[in-house]
């Protein structure tokens, strides 16, 4: 059974930093992406960043050159750093992963519990 656990969420002011991790542990034979997405009170889940094995990148343009995603390949886990955190970045955020189990498999999506971000002074 796979696992995604999240940790690093929290309070914090405007322009401040917060770092997320999100670890994936099991049954993982293979990790093709590992992402973030999050979902503000009233709005749909939307992606914040994505990172492939090799270490292709993709970032909502509202966190472009805000938000970092990083990926440790050897730990299967993933990491999200936000500078200059601004109110409306305030949300539930959700690690994400497609991954196969075994190498006979079909790639599968996978999802983290979430940990809430509150940007506010």
């Amino acid at each position: 059974q796979v696992q995604l656990v999240e940790s690093g969420g929290g309070l914090v002011q405007p322009g401040g930093s917060l770092r997320l991790s999100c670890a994936a542990s099991g049954s993982i034979f293979r990790i093709q992406t590992m992402g973030w997405y999050r979902q503000a009170p009233g709005k749909q889940r939307e992606l914040v960043a994505d990172i492939t094995s090799g270490g292709t990148t993709i970032y909502q343009d509202s966190v472009k050159g805000r938000f970092t995603i990083s990926r440790d390949n050897a730990e299967n886990t993933v990491y999200l750093q936000m500078n200059s955190l601004k109110p409306e970045d305030t949300a539930v955020y959700s690690c994400n992963s497609v991954l196969q189990e075994t190498s006979g498999s079909i790639y599968r999506n996978y999802w983290g519990q979430g940990t809430q971000v509150t940007v506010s002074a």
